[in-house]
């Protein structure tokens, strides 16, 4: 049969060339049941001689599903959100689902009327990605489609929400110094009221206990996400524990400024004291000099993860709960002799 240059085919096309009625040939490319196999074949070699593509408008009509979803975040930096979001999408492109994305810039109403503008496209459900770890808002209770939260859990138990395992990260951390026979081990991290912070201190200790061994300095130094408070710890480590011999940072960012501050004080990374940052922010990570061994929350594959579970949940099989995600050791110079 020849077609018209440049023109699409169509079911109506396949339906001649297989010589079946179309809607036959709708049964066959629709996976039905009824169509017999003799039949089946027929059509779908109709459907490959054509190169046939089906109209996604029309079989969001025939399933009452738009293949779209939603992508909404919150994380105008983009940091910890952009992985996140690679790996969602990565995920979606594979199962042949479009994605509307957008930025809520941490605004509550700019979130709702972005939250009207998905469901007014008929998306079949929707990723809520967070610029933190700390509990957000349920926005699921309204909503006529499944939502999975990704980076920031829904502070709703029966949600479906995905984090990093903070505590068993930095945990890690402390086992890969202990293995390399350090024992004098200190924690620096950010601000009290972040999660991240607590998780990853409540880890660095339960790990510490763990092995027998005493925090270095005596507390945990909390402060800010910075270099400068990661230079302004080193001083107050080296004056109350001088023989301090490694630490586990909460952040790339206060583990360059920490390694920064030691050297400039003349002692050696790791020679001297051997670091653990904590994100793998590969902008400071690898230009860090020692370059800094580091935990990886391996956020692509969360996004990939909360997509898949996405899926499930428009299909009926929701899997409720905060499911936190392993985080893995990427070792650089920092803490090697």
């Amino acid at each position: 049969m020849s077609q018209q240059r440049g023109r699409a085919a169509t079911i109506t096309d396949v339906a001649t060339l297989a010589g079946v009625s179309i809607a036959t040939a709708s049964k066959a490319l629709n996976g039905r049941s009824q169509v017999r196999a003799e039949t089946l074949q027929r059509v779908l070699r109709a459907a490959e001689e054509l190169a046939y593509q089906p109209n996604a408008l029309a079989q969001g009509l025939i399933s009452g599903q738009s293949r779209t979803v939603g992508l909404l975040t919150s994380d105008s930096v983009g940091r910890f959100g952009i992985p996140v979001l690679l790996g969602a999408e990565d995920a979606f492109g594979t199962g042949e689902m479009a994605v509307l994305l957008c930025d809520a810039r941490g605004d509550a109403i700019r979130e709702q009327h972005y939250l009207r503008t998905l469901l007014a496209r008929r998306v079949d459900g929707i990723i809520v990605v967070g610029e933190s770890t700390d509990p957000r808002s349920s926005i699921s209770r309204d909503l006529p489609v499944p939502v999975v939260y990704a980076y920031a859990p829904s502070d709703d138990p029966q949600d479906v929400s995905f984090v990093p395992d903070d505590v068993g990260g930095a945990g890690v951390a402390v086992r890969h110094l202990v293995t390399a026979g350090r024992r004098r081990i200190a924690h620096i991290t950010g601000p009290t009221h972040y999660q991240a912070a607590q998780d990853r201190a409540a880890g660095t200790l339960a790990a510490l206990e763990e092995a027998g061994l005493a925090l270095s300095g005596g507390q945990v130094l909390f402060g800010v996400w910075s270099q400068r408070w990661g230079r302004q710890a080193a001083e107050i480590l080296l004056t109350t524990d001088p023989g301090i011999d490694a630490v586990v940072c909460g952040s790339d960012q206060i583990a360059a400024g920490f390694v920064e501050a030691v050297r400039e004080r003349g002692r050696r990374v790791p020679d001297d004291i051997a670091v653990v940052g904590y994100d793998n922010w590969e902008v400071l990570s690898t230009e860090t000099r020692p370059p800094l061994t580091t935990i990886d929350m391996n956020l692509e594959v969360l996004g990939r993860t909360a997509a898949q579970h996405l899926f499930a949940a428009i299909d009926g099989r929701a899997t409720p709960g905060v499911h936190r995600m392993p985080c893995s050791l990427t070792i650089r110079d920092s803490s090697l002799l």
